[in-house]
């Protein structure tokens, strides 16, 4: 019989496990590498670095019950507290009096182990348990009261991945006519004790309107005393399709509809030296790229080597971004968009917007400062002007610097967009990216975009 999700513990146990057989193992390879073996000393050593594992563990370890969640984030969560460890076993030495009895090269090769060690086994845990949940084991019950517009979009999201181990047991409302449409309607809201108790569920989701406050109330006091976890989804989630930050003023609860982590100036002087060392690096090899492009170029037609063209930037500056030309030139560049026929393209146009060469001179603009290397992709200028009247968050995506990839290109969003909803798609990622950034996640994007380059890509035309 499949198990249910209360015996995740369990779980989190072989995963804790694992952590301390990397811990081991990277310690075993320091030993190598420097030709010791542990005597009675560093026997010592060995349990103050399993000893300091232990704060972690209260720290970190429940990043493990979260059941959706993004492979970045594990891996920066894991990078935190491999250097929290690193703090607490440095404490330890000092405290014992072995602090100068320890080499430094131990310790650095010690933690250069561990920091690629523990990201890769929490990583690779999760995928093996996503695999294990899609077999149907370690699943939580879960109902879903109010099924109005906010419950059907809670419904989608549990049931997006079977692996995050969600089993959705029966929705409820006061509304029967539901239950002509969808199997899982059990009843109304007053069904939901009797059904709870009967069928073991484990988590309660609450969709009703505010106006209901006495229903919800009463749902709350009976979760609560049948331990059964319960959590109440705003009813402005149908308007906000982003993830709400909890906060209080005083003992008044509030959410914020919106954060965005390259406020942080860390954040922002960490993305901003990768640009230019990702950039700076480029652009020293440019030229073996630029001489047989840009021969390649002439020959195809008369005109410059490089295109440019005023684009929307950070905040809404205006800026000139650089291309290799792809098309004969002609007056219509800064209105309209390139299509799959364009009789505008050259051949060899055509091979560079295919590989993604043509967008190898912004670079140059990442260098300078008007771009980044990850980001919002930048419109021309007219497209700013159009877009911004008829999508209410396009703005939003001018409040990073925009980017020579983005999240929402690698997703398919790139190229011609002729309907709205491709553009709304495109701006719905961009925004996501906005709110969710992390380092990690421009390496992630940075290498869907050369595997996407390597296997083609439709849209890129």
């Amino acid at each position: 019989m499949a198990s249910k999700g209360k015996y995740g513990k369990y779980l989190r146990s072989l995963i804790v496990l694992g952590d301390y057989i990397c811990i081991n193992i990277a310690y075993l390879i320091v030993c190598a590498i420097f030709n010791f073996y542990p005597d009675l000393y560093n026997h010592l050593i060995w349990s103050l670095i399993n000893v300091a594992y232990i704060p972690v563990l209260l720290f970190f370890s429940q990043i493990h019950n979260q059941r959706i969640i993004y492979a970045n984030h594990i891996v920066i969560t894991a990078l935190e507290s491999t250097l929290f460890h690193a703090v607490i076993l440095v404490s330890l030495l000092f405290f014992t009096n072995n602090i100068d009895k320890v080499w430094t090269k131990q310790i650095v090769a010690l933690y250069l182990l561990m920091v690629v060690i523990i990201p890769i086994w929490w990583v690779s845990a999760r995928k093996i348990l996503k695999i294990y949940r899609r077999k149907g084991y370690n699943f939580r019950k879960v109902i879903i009261v109010g099924y109005g517009r906010t419950g059907k979009i809670l419904e989608k999201a549990l049931l997006s991945d079977a692996g995050y181990g969600y089993k959705i047991m029966g929705v409820f409302d006061d509304n029967s006519k539901i239950g002509k449409d969808n199997k899982l309607y059990k009843g109304t809201v007053a069904d939901v004790e009797a059904f709870a108790m009967k069928h073991g569920i484990d988590e309660i989701y609450c969709a009703l309107p505010t106006t209901e406050e006495e229903k919800v109330i009463t749902l709350t006091r009976f979760a609560e005393g049948n331990a059964i976890h319960f959590y109440i989804i705003p009813s402005m989630t149908p308007y906000l399709h982003r993830r709400l930050h909890f906060d209080s003023i005083g003992d008044v609860p509030i959410l914020s509809i919106r954060t965005e982590p390259l406020e942080n100036p860390i954040n922002t002087i960490i993305k901003r030296g990768f640009d230019i060392i990702f950039s700076g690096t480029f652009l020293i090899f440019f030229p073996l790229i630029l001489i047989p492009v840009a021969i390649a170029v002439k020959i195809s037609s008369p005109g410059p080597i490089f295109f440019k063209q005023k684009r929307t930037g950070l905040r809404g500056k205006e800026f000139y971004c650089y291309k290799f030309r792809t098309m004969r030139v002609n007056d219509k560049s800064d209105e309209l968009q390139a299509t799959k026929n364009d009789p505008r393209k050259t051949k060899v146009g055509e091979f560079l917007r295919k590989t993604n060469i043509d967008e190898l001179p912004q670079f140059w603009n990442v260098f300078k400062g008007d771009m980044s290397v990850v980001g919002p992709r930048p419109h021309m200028i007219k497209h700013t002007e159009d877009y911004s009247k008829l999508i209410d968050t396009y703005m939003l995506r001018h409040l990073v610097k925009p980017g020579i990839t983005g999240w929402a290109q690698v997703n398919g969003y790139r190229g011609e967009t002729k309907e709205l909803w491709q553009m709304e798609k495109r701006v719905q990622y961009d925004v996501w990216y906005i709110e969710n950034w992390d380092f990690f996640l421009d390496l992630k994007i940075i290498y869907l975009t050369i595997i996407n380059a390597i296997r083609g890509e439709k849209n890129a035309y």
